[in-house]
C-alpha cells in the first residue's frame, strides 16, 4: 500500500523523535565533535576483522564482511558505528550471536544498547563495500580514506582517537597483487581468483587504513634493517632504471634519520609503498603501505636536480608520517595541520645532507612562501588551527596554511627556541604520546618547559590567529649621511591588532659588501639600534635570509638592482617581495613584469629562475593590460627562446624551456616550438622525455596551431605506457579546436563519474579555461560554482580548491568578478566553507579589478 507523502513524513519524524529521545547524542551526518567525544569514553580495544571479495568488472559490487571487537564501557548509549552508504549495502548485524534488524540513521549504523554488555563485545556485519573511496579502475583499485572516508567503505569508528588494529582478507582476480598495512600469511588459489590473508596490522587510525590491489608489477629491496616491497605500473625501462635504487634508499635515509632525530625505532612491522598512475596526491602516509602518485617517483635522466629533491622530498615528507601522524596522531582533526608541519618540516631536514649542492634555505623559501602568501592574503584566509564541528568538513581543513605557512611557523619556533631545546621537546611529545593521540595544546605544554619563551602567547597569534603582517620602516639620516634612527613599524593586513614576533634579516647595500643585521620584532615598532652609525645604504634589502613572513618595505627605485643580489635567498626574497608589493598596489604590474624580465634573462640558478617563470606567467597573464600583453609577450618569448640556445646547465635549460612552451604562442613562437615538438630542431643539452613532448602537442593545440589536429593524433599514437594514454584519451575533448566539443565535454563533468581521475580533470580545466580560451569557456563558469557543492560531497579533499582555481580562478575579467559577485549574491547561505575556497581562489580575480590599468 502506498503511504501518502504527508503521513510519512510525519512517521519518519515521529519514529526519529522516538529513536533519539532515550539517548544525550543528537545524530547528524558525519561524525560530530560531541558524537567523537562521547565514543572515545564509551568504547576501546577495537579490532576490525575484514574481508573483500573483489570481482574481475570495475562496475560488479563487492562482497565484504566485518567482525568487530570491542569493549563496551558505557551502556547509556546505543553504539553509533559509522557508515555513509546506502542502507541497501547493510545486508546483516549479527551482535553477540544474535541476529538483528538492521537501523541506519543520518550516516550511523545504530547498535541498540539492550544488544551489547559491559565489556568484551562482537558484531558481525555483512555488506557492500562503498565504492566513493575505492578508486576503481579496469585492473587496479586503492582505497583512500582520509580523513572520513573510511565509513564510505564499511562500518567503522571513523575519528582519529579511536585506533584500532586491523586483520584484512583480500579476494582478488588471480593476475592481481595486493597490498596493505600488515604482513601476508596465507595465499590460497581459488581458481580464477586468489584469497590473500594477513596478519594483524599495528593500531592505526581509521584514515590511515588501505589496500591496493591490482595489475602492478613488484620488486623488493633491503636498503637498510629491513626489506621492502613496492608495487608499480610505470614501463618505461629508463625511468625505472633510473629510480628504483633511489626510490628505495630514500626511504631508508628517512628513517635512519628519523630514528636518530625521534630517539625513536621505526614504529611498524614494514615499511612498503605502491606507485599509483593516478593517484590524487602527491602521496599519502598508510601504515605500512604508502601510496604515491606513479609520476613524482620514477624520472628519467632528463629530470632537473628541483625534481630530484622534490621527489627526495615526497619520499620523505611520507616517511616522517610514520612517526609524525601514524604513531602520535591529532585527537581531532582540526588539529591535521600539526602531522602535516611536521612532515614538511622534517622532509627538510632529511633531505639537506642527501643534496649537499642545493641551497635548502632557498629551496625552503621558494617551496613554501609563494603558496603560503597565496592563501593568507587572501579574503578567504585562516588560522593554522581551524575549529571543526564535524569530521564531514575535515577535508576543508587542508590547503597551502597548513602545508606551506604552518612549517614557515615551525622554522620561526625552531629559530626562537634554539634547535637543540627544539629537538629535545620533540623528542618528549614522540616518547609520551607514542601510539596514542595529542594535540596543540600537548606539544605547547612540552614545549613550553624548554624555552624561556612565552609559548602560550607566541603560539596565540602564529597557529590561532589569521593573516600575515604589513612591515614599513622610517629612517632618519644625519647631516654626513649616516642612520640617525632606525624604526621598523608592522600592522595586521587585516587591520587587526595582531603582532607578530619574528626574527629575520635585513642587508644593507654599499657598493663593495652588504651588512647583514639580525632583527628581532615583537611589537608594533621596533628601533633598529645596531643600524645607528652605518653609512647609508645604495639600497635596503628585507628578509635577507628568507625566515621572516609578511609583506616588507621595497625599495622601488632600485628594482633594477635585483639580478646583481649575489646571495640566492635574498634575491629570491627579493622577486617574492616585489610580486606582494604588486598585489598590495605598491609597484605598477608592467614594472614588475620588467623586473621579473631582467631577471629571466640572466639568472643562474634553477629555483630562482623557476620563481621568475611562475611570477612571469602570473604577472602577463592576470595582471598586464591587453597592449601592454602583446608587447610583453613577444619580448618574453624572444628572451627565454635566446636564452635556450645560449649554454647553459641542463637543469636551468629545462627550466626556461617550461616558460618558453608556455608564452609561445605567436606565430613564430608556436612554429619554432612545433619543430621542437617534431625534432626538427634541436636545443643543445636541452633533454626532453615522452612527457615533455606530450605537453608540447596540448601547447600547439591551445596555441591553435594549423596542424594542431595531426599533432595530437601522432602524439597519442607514440604514447607507450597504457595508463597514460588514457589520460590523454580523456583530455582531447578539451584540447579540441572545436568550441562545440568543448562545451559538451564541460557538460559532462556535470555527472560523477567522469569526474573520477580528479587530476586529469584539473588539466583538462586549465585547457579550458587557458586565458587564450577564456572567450568560449567563461560560459560554464556560473555552472562550475554551482556544481561546487556536489563535487566537496564526492570529491577528495584538494578537488573543491582545484576546480575553482582551475576555472573561475584563471579569469582576471570583470565578466568573471561579476560571476562571482552575483552568485554570492544569489546564495547567502552559500557554504562558509566553500565561500572561503571560492575567495581563496579568486585572490588574483579581485586585485586584478584594482590593479589592471
Amino acid at each position: 500500500m502506498k503511504i501518502p507523502h504527508c503521513f510519512l513524513c510525519l512517521f519518519l519524524v515521529i519514529s526519529s523523535c522516538q529513536t533519539l529521545k532515550e539517548t544525550n547524542i543528537v545524530l547528524q551526518n558525519g561524525v560530530s565533535k560531541e558524537l567523537a567525544s562521547f565514543r572515545k569514553q564509551q568504547v576501546s580495544d577495537v579490532a576490525y576483522k575484514l574481508s573483500f571479495a573483489i570481482p574481475e568488472k570495475k562496475d560488479s559490487p563487492i562482497p565484504s564482511e566485518l567482525v568487530l571487537n570491542l569493549n563496551v564501557l558505557s551502556l547509556k548509549e546505543p553504539l553509533y558505528l559509522d557508515f555513509n552508504e546506502k542502507t541497501q549495502n547493510l545486508k546483516s548485524v549479527t551482535v553477540n550471536g544474535v541476529a538483528i534488524a538492521v537501523q541506519q540513521e543520518k550516516e550511523h549504523l545504530v547498535i541498540p544498547r539492550e544488544n551489547l554488555k559491559l565489556g568484551s563485545n562482537l558484531i558481525a556485519i555483512s555488506f557492500i563495500a562503498g565504492d566513493l573511496s575505492l578508486n576503481r579502475n579496469a585492473d587496479f583499485l586503492y582505497t583512500l580514506l582520509v580523513p572520513d572516508r573510511a565509513s564510505t567503505l564499511f562500518p567503522c569508528f571513523d575519528q582519529p582517537d579511536i585506533k584500532a588494529r586491523y586483520t584484512l582478507t583480500i579476494t582478488a582476480p588471480k593476475d592481481w597483487s595486493v597490498l596493505c598495512g600488515a604482513p601476508l600469511v596465507k595465499q590460497i588459489d581459488q581458481g580464477d581468483f586468489v584469497q590473500y590473508q594477513f596478519g594483524e596490522t599495528d593500531k592505526m587510525s581509521t584514515y590511515l587504513f588501505s589496500f591496493v590491489a591490482g595489475k602492478f608489477k613488484s620488486i623488493s629491496k633491503n636498503p637498510g634493517a629491513f626489506e621492502m616491497k613496492m608495487l608499480f605500473r610505470e614501463n618505461d625501462v629508463k625511468k625505472i632504471q633510473a629510480s628504483t635504487d633511489v626510490i628505495f634508499k630514500t626511504h631508508q635515509q628517512a628513517i635512519d634519520f628519523l630514528e636518530k632525530y625521534t630517539q625513536h625505532p621505526f614504529p611498524f612491522q614494514k615499511m612498503d609503498f605502491a606507485a599509483i598512475p593516478v593517484f590524487q596526491y602527491g602521496g599519502m602516509e598508510h601504515v605500512g603501505a604508502i601510496q604515491y602518485k606513479e609520476s613524482a617517483l620514477f624520472l628519467d635522466n632528463s629530470a632537473t636536480d628541483s625534481d630530484k629533491l622534490d621527489r627526495g622530498k615526497l619520499i620523505a615528507h611520507e616517511t616522517a608520517h610514520m612517526w609524525f601522524g601514524d604513531l602520535v596522531t591529532m585527537k581531532w582533526f582540526d588539529d591535521v595541520w600539526m602531522k602535516e608541519v611536521f612532515a614538511n618540516f622534517m622532509a627538510g631536514k632529511i633531505m639537506n645532507p642527501v643534496f649537499p649542492e642545493v641551497n635548502h634555505d632557498l629551496q625552503f623559501l621558494t617551496t613554501h612562501y609563494p603558496n603560503a602568501y597565496g592563501e593568507d592574503r587572501s579574503a578567504g584566509t585562516h588560522p593554522i588551527k581551524q575549529n571543526l564541528a564535524n569530521l564531514k568538513d575535515a577535508g576543508s581543513l587542508y590547503g597551502s596554511i597548513i602545508y606551506n605557512k604552518a612549517p614557515i611557523m615551525m622554522r620561526q619556533l625552531e629559530t626562537s627556541m634554539g634547535e637543540e631545546a627544539f629537538r629535545k621537546g620533540i623528542q618528549v611529545y614522540i616518547k609520551k604520546y607514542a601510539n596514542d593521540n595529542a594535540d596543540w595544546n600537548n606539544l605547547v605544554e612540552i614545549l613550553d618547559t624548554k624555552t624561556p619563551l612565552n609559548m602560550k602567547q607566541w603560539s596565540n597569534v602564529w597557529v590561532n590567529q589569521s593573516g600575515r603582517p604589513l612591515l614599513s620602516d622610517r629612517i632618519v639620516y644625519d647631516a654626513a649621511n649616516r642612520i640617525k634612527s632606525f624604526e621598523i613599524y608592522q600592522q595586521a593586513e587585516d587591520q587587526s591588532k595582531n603582532l607578530w614576533p619574528q626574527i629575520f634579516e635585513i642587508g644593507l647595500v654599499y657598493p663593495d659588501s652588504t651588512r647583514v643585521i639580525t632583527v628581532s620584532i615583537k611589537n608594533k615598532m621596533t628601533k633598529l639600534n645596531a643600524a645607528i652609525g652605518l653609512a647609508k645604504p645604495i639600497t635596503i634589502i628585507y628578509n635577507y635570509n628568507g625566515y621572516g613572513y609578511g609583506v616588507f618595505p621595497i625599495d622601488v627605485n632600485r628594482l633594477d638592482y635585483f639580478p646583481s643580489v649575489q646571495n640566492e635567498v635574498a634575491r629570491a626574497y627579493s622577486y617574492i617581495n616585489l610580486y606582494e608589493n604588486t598585489l598590495t598596489g605598491k609597484i605598477a604590474p608592467l614594472e614588475a613584469f620588467n623586473s621579473c624580465l631582467k631577471g629571466i634573462a640572466t639568472e643562474s640558478n634553477e629555483l630562482v629562475a623557476k620563481l621568475l617563470s611562475n611570477q612571469l606567467t602570473s604577472i602577463f597573464w592576470k595582471f598586464l593590460s591587453p597592449k601592454q600583453q602583446i608587447e610583453g609577450q613577444k619580448e618574453l618569448e624572444n628572451l627565454v627562446y635566446q636564452r635556450l640556445q645560449t649554454k647553459l646547465p641542463a637543469n636551468l635549460k629545462k627550466t626556461i624551456f617550461g616558460l618558453f612552451s608556455s608564452i609561445a604562442y605567436s606565430e613564430s613562437g608556436k612554429e619554432k616550438l612545433y619543430q621542437i615538438w617534431n625534432k626538427e630542431t634541436t636545443i643543445p643539452d636541452l633533454k626532453l622525455n615522452e612527457d615533455d613532448f606530450t605537453n608540447m602537442a596540448m601547447d600547439l593545440a591551445i596555441f591553435q596551431h594549423e596542424k594542431a589536429e595531426e599533432i595530437l593524433n601522432q602524439t597519442k599514437a607514440t604514447i607507450s605506457n597504457p595508463d597514460k594514454q588514457k589520460r590523454f584519451e580523456f583530455l582531447l575533448p578539451s584540447l579540441s579546436k572545436e568550441e562545440a566539443v568543448r562545451d559538451a565535454f564541460m557538460e559532462s563533468l556535470k555527472d560523477e563519474k567522469n569526474r573520477e581521475k580528479e587530476a586529469w580533470v584539473l588539466t583538462a580545466l586549465g585547457n579550458i579555461h587557458h586565458p587564450l580560451r577564456q572567450e568560449s569557456g567563461k560560459k560554464h563558469l556560473k555552472d562550475g560554482l554551482y556544481l561546487i557543492e556536489e563535487i566537496k560531497r564526492t570529491g577528495d579533499i584538494f578537488f573543491p580548491k582545484g576546480w575553482l582555481s582551475g576555472s573561475i580562478g584563471r579569469y582576471s575579467s570583470v565578466y568573471a568578478f561579476d560571476v562571482v559577485q552575483q552568485f554570492l549574491k544569489d546564495n547567502p547561505d552559500f557554504s562558509p566553507i566553500l565561500k572561503r575556497k571560492l575567495l581563496q581562489a579568486t585572490d588574483g580575480l579581485y586585485r586584478a579589478q584594482k590593479i589592471i590599468k
